[in-house]
């Protein structure tokens, strides 16, 4: 069946149907990652995104439920160039196809995802409609009038209804949940943490009152201001003492905190091969990334934040911490999986924070 994806500004792009038969929209953005498309797909992050897979053969190994992010696509739409309906992988309990069409996503196949993602690249991401209508003026006028993808309601939607606790270990964590990738808390147990993770509306007090020695910050999607409701929160937290670890929106949301301010980008961030250099050590990782906005970093005020990291393709921050509290982040994704795990180190940072806040708080985690 034909399909086509219209841009925002026109551009038409036509391709077959995969997945749900139907209509989506949202913005249209793309990862350059070669493998990892369940956990893209899941990821909350591209909440409100149809999502252009740069690699050109998609879903050739299938899906299985131990690889999702979340328990459902959150993504708005999938557009690839190659799409394989027979997987070859012993993991396979499911085809792509199969598995678009049980969460109710559209796709589109067949598609010049080389031509689209150079449109992206000079013109910049933008919304885009995945259609049937054989009516391409009218297709290109309905894309034209399509609102943001954006607002305080995507974190919302994504972010847990009610706290809850995964793993048994010693160490007591708070995740704050914007719209968590499962390996996030998952990385922390397989550590010792037992992780209690709360909505993105929680208050300081009620944070404080788990007791924990440390405090995560999540990834989620969408634009950080518009959840700046959260600032006072993660103020005081770091005033408090409270070791705190911020990643993606987090790592925005911290540096928001403590006076920075964010930009979009012109295409964002996405995939999994972005290089960043660590300025502490001068080595140079591998990561995996998806963010559509990045920190300021003349925004600062003097002396009390320091940049970590910086992405080499276009200098952005890509890592803080405080001078004077226990506090850093990192816009890459340390937890990455199905990978790089270069920076998997930062965890160990983390858990060495951790364990020193609990030491001058007795030594012993709560039960």
């Amino acid at each position: 069946m034909k399909a086509y994806l219209c841009l925002a500004d026109g551009r038409l792009f036509e391709g077959k149907s995969v997945g749900m038969a139907g209509e989506a929209e949202g913005e249209v953005v793309f990862n350059t990652s070669m493998t990892g498309y369940q956990e893209i797909l899941t990821d909350p992050s591209y909440a409100g995104q149809i999502i252009t897979l740069t690699y050109p053969l998609i879903g050739n190994y299938g899906v299985n439920k131990n690889d999702a992010e979340s328990g459902s696509i959150k993504a708005k739409g999938l557009v690839v160039k190659e799409f394989s309906a027979h997987p070859s992988n012993y993991r396979a309990e499911q085809n792509l196809h199969e598995y678009l069409v049980a969460h109710g996503i559209v796709g589109i196949k067949d598609v010049d995802t080389r031509a689209l993602t150079k449109h992206l690249r000079q013109v910049g991401t933008m919304m885009g409609l995945l259609s049937l209508e054989t009516d391409i003026e009218q297709l290109r006028a309905k894309a034209a009038q399509l609102p943001p993808s954006t607002g305080p309601e995507l974190v919302k939607a994504v972010t847990t209804p009610k706290a809850y606790t995964l793993g048994t270990g010693k160490y007591p964590v708070v995740l704050m949940d914007f719209g968590a990738k499962g390996n996030i808390p998952a990385s922390l147990a397989a550590l010792g943490c037992r992780v209690t993770v709360v909505p993105a509306s929680a208050q300081a007090e009620e944070i404080l009152a788990y007791e924990p020695w440390g405090v995560v910050l999540s990834n989620g999607p969408g634009d950080p201001q518009d959840v700046d409701y959260v600032l006072p929160v993660i103020n005081k937290l770091i005033d408090a003492g409270v070791p705190v670890m911020g990643v993606c929106l987090g790592h925005q949301l911290l540096g928001m905190a403590r006076g920075g301010t964010t930009y979009k980008l012109k295409f964002g961030h996405r995939g999994g091969n972005h290089p960043v250099k660590d300025l502490e050590n001068s080595r140079v990782h591998i990561t995996s990334q998806n963010h559509g906005y990045a920190l300021d970093g003349d925004s600062f005020g003097a002396g009390e934040v320091i940049v970590t990291h910086i992405n080499l393709h276009d200098q952005t921050i890509e890592g803080l911490r405080l001078k004077d509290k226990p506090a850093f982040s990192v816009q890459f994704h340390p937890e990455a999986c199905p990978g790089p795990q270069d920076t998997f180190y930062l965890f160990a940072q983390f858990m060495a924070m951790i364990k020193e806040y609990g030491s001058t708080r007795g030594g012993d985690a709560h039960a």
